[in-house]
């Protein structure tokens, strides 16, 4: 039996923290919004496997959208949370360079993250062990804007603030297919009643599904969806008594910001995470990872005891670059660019894809027809 098609306005695909954050913005704009999930819940894969970090821009490439919607992001977030009531504690970050060979690259890092509106303060290694004691280092940067924030929390607010200007959002949704239309998209929803959607627009926000929800709709150009590259991020907890009282970070590396020790909002520290080029979607974790873990920790904190790391959880970023190549801007492709009337698509959303959902919103919100 041929499903009937339903009229709508606006479709985002995708109930993570940009899915939500798009789908206020257009709400907010006096747009229909109807949010379809595959998954039970919102929030449940990316935007809850990260370390909840309030990034302040200070890595990324002059000009980029990284650049731009991390900093235009990280001043929309503390505001949201200040005036919805969402936890967010502003940290504050040392990035640390471990020897005197280093220090020339933490001294460019300084005045390349200047050039993006981000000023960091250089200390000595006395001084940054004078506010971080058990920190090995010969320099560090002192980012005051860094922080971290409740993610559940926060996609919860966006989300009761979308449905407040009369978004709404269907679970156990997943989209099965489409295809192009004159004035619009129609797309094809699964569950346990499926239905076919014909859409003024729609807003692929799948994270690491957006490219099979692109190549499943006839007409989207198939040259412009980029590959997709699955980067596992593996954390540990520490347990005892944390080291530090702020974030603690070395020099980036080209494809993740290093072994880095981050807090949650209860206190409890963390270290990762690494980097590990999969294949497939699997979120366990190999204990034997630990030891890289012990060997990274203990350039910068020394006095890391044996025994005091466990297996915490792991997170697959979404990029659009593979092992060895350089790194990719955020990926947003409006229709002109997609070959589909009304389809935007969202690629790469990796980090600092958190701080930057608000920016990333109205940067879509501005440009969807």
């Amino acid at each position: 039996m041929t499903t009937p098609i339903e009229n709508a306005d606006c479709l985002v695909i995708g109930a993570g923290v940009v899915g939500l954050a798009v789908a206020r913005a257009l709400a907010r704009k006096g747009r229909e919004v109807l949010i379809v999930e595959a998954e039970e819940a919102f929030g449940s894969i990316t935007s809850a496997r990260n370390s909840e970090v309030i990034h302040a821009g200070i890595f990324y490439t002059h000009g980029s959208l990284k650049e731009r919607l991390c900093v235009e992001g990280r001043d929309k977030l503390y505001s949201f949370c200040h005036a919805y009531g969402v936890t967010a504690k502003q940290t504050t970050k040392l990035v640390f360079a471990a020897t005197e060979a280093e220090i020339p690259a933490l001294n460019k890092l300084q005045q390349h993250a200047a050039g993006s509106g981000v000023y960091m303060t250089y200390m000595t290694g006395a001084e940054a062990k004078r506010l971080e004691p058990e920190l090995a280092c010969a320099a560090a940067l002192h980012s005051p804007l860094t922080g971290i924030v409740d993610s559940h929390g926060f996609m919860l607010a966006i989300l009761g603030d979308a449905e407040a200007h009369g978004a709404s959002i269907a679970y156990l949704s997943p989209v099965t297919g489409g295809s192009a239309a004159d004035d619009g998209v129609i797309v094809n929803v699964g569950g346990e009643s499926p239905l076919a959607l014909k859409c003024r627009t729609v807003v692929n926000c799948a994270g690491l599904g957006a490219q099979a929800v692109s190549r499943a709709i006839e007409g989207v150009k198939a040259d412009t969806i980029p590959p997709q590259h699955l980067a596992k991020g593996n954390y540990f907890y520490l347990s005892g008594k944390p080291p530090f009282s702020r974030l603690i970070y070395p020099l980036p590396g080209s494809h993740s910001l290093g072994m880095h020790y981050t807090l949650d909002l209860s206190g409890q520290g963390r270290f990762g995470p690494d980097l590990e080029w999969v294949e497939a979607i699997d979120y366990n974790i190999d204990p034997g990872r630990e030891t890289s873990f012990y060997t990274a920790v203990r350039k910068y904190w020394p006095g890391l005891p044996d025994g005091a790391l466990r297996p915490g959880y792991s997170g697959i970023r979404p990029k659009i670059q593979g092992e060895g190549d350089s790194a990719k801007d955020f990926l947003i492709q409006t229709p002109d660019i997609t070959g589909v009337n009304g389809y935007v698509a969202l690629y790469g959303i990796e980090s600092p894809g958190l701080t930057s959902s608000l920016a990333i919103a109205d940067y879509v919100a501005e440009r969807v027809p």
